[in-house]
């Protein structure tokens, strides 16, 4: 495996310290994601350097996007120490992947492994050209699978390793004890910038899809629902009477979108896509990701205490789609009317939203510093769309809802929060 494993040089304007050292060469993606932020950063031409795989004998290499993005020139040097330049055949920011071709054949390419076989506790190896030093070799094990929401890419299924990764990896290869590509080397957890145990490679059944849609195509075409969803956590199982948290929540559909046209609705639970178990929104949007467009995806949703099928015809994902956002951690509180004051909507805003979602909701117009509403993760210029799964359509009808509230009774609020609507509970203090 050594030989097909390269190294990636690559000069462009990147960001980077002001006052760091050039003693090694420079991983941007590690910078950024690993150790304290320096207290100036500035653009640069300089040298990165990373690691990438050829994975065919006439010169296509995967890598990282981060190792080559914005790159004016591609240095890659081989094992045998030839040098060639490289040209970017398509990047992929959304799974971090690239491809990059160089003018050579009868390359020694590196066999592909199946991920999905994976078991924690198995032998693996890391090989790249950590802090420039070429053909490093380094072994662990398989610490987990389909570890997503770690925040570095918008699809995430990462195989986590202790086999150390340090800067210069990004884009080497994980391998396995047959001596095949189970993954791509693309980030750790540090404090310092040097390896802790802990490193992330995209698995190869996430690698090799997106490597040969690169290669065909020169993009990644993924399937598309419209859908916002959100985890189910322990409080929102027992608002939706759920027997323990498990699928995903949605949150929002776009208008004319598939999942409006299948039937979706708000505060429908997904627990099943085509026969496989939703656990997680990440696992939710790769499995809708790699759906083929125009595909059936048959979908198993709790809805009002029972179970539902919904069959949404997958479309190809826009390309301003972006990946939805957390909603904010939920804390504690006391229910929602305790330091917060609402007002109307405005005319021009009111008539917005119905056109969005049928009703206006209330806005939330101040939120008492230190208040229970505060704590709950309201903010000032919130909508609230919902009260316990009733529509809202002015402060009077509001004011209604908060009043049907025992003391201690939790609240299931729906709330939209800058065209992005997710549900959120507040418990009694």
């Amino acid at each position: 495996m050594t030989p097909a494993v390269v190294n990636i040089s690559t000069i462009g304007n990147r960001e980077r310290d002001h006052a760091s050292s050039d003693s090694f060469p420079e991983d941007s993606f590690f910078r950024k994601f690993f150790g304290e932020e320096p207290p100036q950063r500035r653009k640069m031409e300089g040298p990165v350097q990373g690691s990438g795989v050829i994975i065919d004998p006439d010169g296509y290499i995967i890598t990282n996007q981060h190792v080559v993005e914005e790159a004016k020139e591609i240095r890659v040097i081989l094992n045998d120490r030839r040098e060639f330049p490289g040209k970017i055949i398509g990047s992929d920011a959304k799974s971090d992947l690239a491809v990059v071709k160089i003018d050579a054949q009868d390359l020694p390419a590196a066999p592909w492994g199946d991920s999905s076989f994976l078991q924690v506790g198995e032998y693996a190896l890391a090989i790249g050209n950590a802090f420039g030093l070429t053909e490093t070799v380094t072994l662990g094990i398989i610490s987990a699978v389909g570890r997503a929401n770690v925040g570095i890419a918008d699809y995430e299924d990462f195989i986590q390793t202790d086999a150390p990764i340090n800067p210069g990896n990004s884009g080497g290869a994980l391998v396995n004890i047959r001596g095949e590509l189970i993954g791509v080397n693309t980030a750790i957890f540090s404090e310092g910038g040097g390896s802790l145990g802990i490193g992330f490679a995209i698995p190869s059944n996430m690698a090799k899809p997106v490597m040969e849609s690169l290669i065909k195509t020169g993009r990644v075409v993924r399937g598309w629902l419209g859908l916002s969803i959100q985890e189910v956590t322990p409080a929102l199982s027992v608002e939706f009477g759920l027997s323990k948290p498990q699928g995903v929540l949605v949150g929002d559909f776009l208008v004319d979108s598939p999942a409006d046209k299948a039937g979706v609705q708000r505060g429908d639970i997904i627990w099943e896509a085509n026969g496989k178990s939703v656990d997680s929104t990440g696992q939710f949007r790769n499995l809708i990701a790699s759906a083929p467009v125009g595909s059936p995806l048959k979908m198993k949703v709790y809805r009002g205490g029972r179970s539902k099928e919904i069959v949404a015809i997958v479309e190809e994902q826009p390309r301003d789609a972006v990946r939805e956002e957390k909603p904010p951690e939920q804390k504690t509180s006391r229910p929602p009317a305790s330091g917060i004051r609402v007002r109307e909507m405005t005319p021009e805003g009111a008539e917005e939203c119905r056109l969005h979602r049928g009703q206006p909701g209330v806005v939330v117009d101040a939120v008492a510093p230190g208040s229970s509403a505060e704590e709950a993760g309201l903010q000032q210029g919130d909508i609230l769309v919902e009260v316990n799964r009733k529509p809202l359509g002015n402060v009077k009808e509001y004011e209604e809802a908060i009043l049907k509230l025992k003391r201690d009774q939790t609240v299931l609020l729906l709330v939209d929060r800058g065209g992005r609507t997710f549900f959120m509970t507040v418990r009694p203090s």
